[in-house]
């Protein structure tokens, strides 16, 4: 069992014990009790800074707000189109693979797995900036905010922390519908716009630092596309760990120069593959996502060296440290704009949901809306459940 495993097991002990010592202030949301459910700790904490940023500036947060429910319905829209999509690949194409998955500290089978500090601080930031944001936006419009706190998903035991606000829900249900989109839309829109000032420090700030520091030698093979058949580049003998350095007696130094060639290749067409290791003939297939291009079957990432002027210099660890940084700006990337972006879904309670739910009401009578939001989140919570055990069993 690697550190951070064990850290992950010794996490979810603290939050077991957590609960238990709080446990006469636990709120149990119940979804398929005991299997799944959320346990809620309720506190004030944070209240006070949500009425301070509302009042600050009340003008421009009501125009942001309103392109984040702009936004919102966009990003429902793309999601939507994304999940069938991903559904249609699924029953038609043996290549395809789960287009959702369960975000997870610890590697099993159909899980993201995500290294567990990046994975906390990732979480807890990305929790904090949504339900913060929820919170501004409802003090805006004067709605009284009950609570706020720490949640946790349960799968049997405490599994996933969260956070959560908690508005004056009848309060809330009275007022103009646009304020009511305005708060739903401001959770995800928010982690979306955090996705991209992160991704702006990394290309702006950490790439420049980045080309300073190391040399870019090769492309390193992590993995394999994963299915019921096998691919060109696992066939051909290709093994986890080898190092990419050229294609076709052309040098590859980065990703970039690999893809760019790449993106030439047509399925039949035949490549030579250099590595560390030997040079390997491969006939490459057709790509799930582009039957004209070609497709190997092979996961990669950047593999680099630290120049020996700054090794000198600074020494490894200094080097390592940025590295450490480069990788948690990553992940804080990815997962504010995939959560951020599932959030908007239409299903059920979440923010998609409930935004699609004031568009139906706006479209069609209450009851008729109400059945149609219905049918709807049903459609999109099977397409799910359906990615979600093709991940973990296919």
């Amino acid at each position: 069992m690697d550190f951070q495993t064990i850290c992950t097991f010794v996490f979810i002990g603290c939050m077991l014990l957590f609960l238990y010592s709080k446990r006469k202030k636990i709120v149990i949301q119940k979804i398929l009790f005991p299997f799944l459910y959320f346990s809620m700790y309720k506190t004030k904490l944070g209240l006070k800074s949500m009425d301070n940023m509302a009042k600050k500036h009340p003008k421009f947060l009501r125009y942001l707000a309103y392109v984040g429910i702009a936004i919102g319905f966009l990003g429902m829209a793309a999601m939507s189109v994304m999940l069938v999509n991903n559904f249609y690949n699924l029953i038609t194409k043996p290549a395809a693979v789960s287009g959702v998955g369960v975000v997870l500290p610890f590697q099993v089978k159909g899980a993201f797995y995500v290294p567990f500090f990046y994975w906390i601080i990732s979480i807890f930031l990305l929790a904090l900036v949504h339900e913060f944001s929820h919170g501004v936006i409802a003090r805006l419009y004067k709605i009284k905010i009950k609570s706020s706190g720490l949640a946790f998903l349960n799968i049997f035991v405490p599994v996933i922390p969260a956070a959560f606000v908690e508005p004056d829900e009848k309060e809330l249900r009275k007022r103009p519908k646009i304020q009511q989109l305005s708060i739903f839309a401001a959770g995800p829109f928010s982690n979306i716009i955090f996705a991209f000032v992160v991704l702006a420090i990394m290309g702006l700030v950490m790439a420049p630092i980045s080309n300073a520091v190391f040399d870019y030698n090769g492309i390193l093979v992590t993995g394999f596309t994963p299915g019921n058949e096998t691919f060109p580049a696992e066939n051909a003998g290709i093994t986890e760990n080898e190092l990419i350095i050229g294609v076709d007696n052309v040098p590859i130094s980065t990703v970039e120069n690999f893809t760019e060639i790449m993106q030439t290749k047509t399925p039949g067409e035949s490549i030579v593959i250099t590595t560390n290791v030997t040079d390997y003939n491969i006939t490459l297939t057709e790509s799930p996502d582009n039957k004209s291009m070609g497709y190997l079957g092979i996961y990669l990432t950047q593999n680099q060296e630290i120049k020996e002027n700054i090794l000198q210099k600074y020494g490894k660890i200094i080097p390592d440290i940025f590295i450490w940084f480069v990788g948690l700006f990553y992940w804080l990337y990815v997962l504010n704009l995939g959560i951020g972006l599932f959030n908007l879904v239409p299903l059920g309670p979440i923010d998609g949901g409930r935004m699609l739910q004031l568009l139906m009401h706006k479209l069609f009578k209450k009851k008729k809306g109400d059945k149609i939001w219905k049918a709807i989140s049903f459609i999109f919570l099977s397409l799910i459940v359906i990615n979600i055990l093709f991940a973990f069993f296919m």
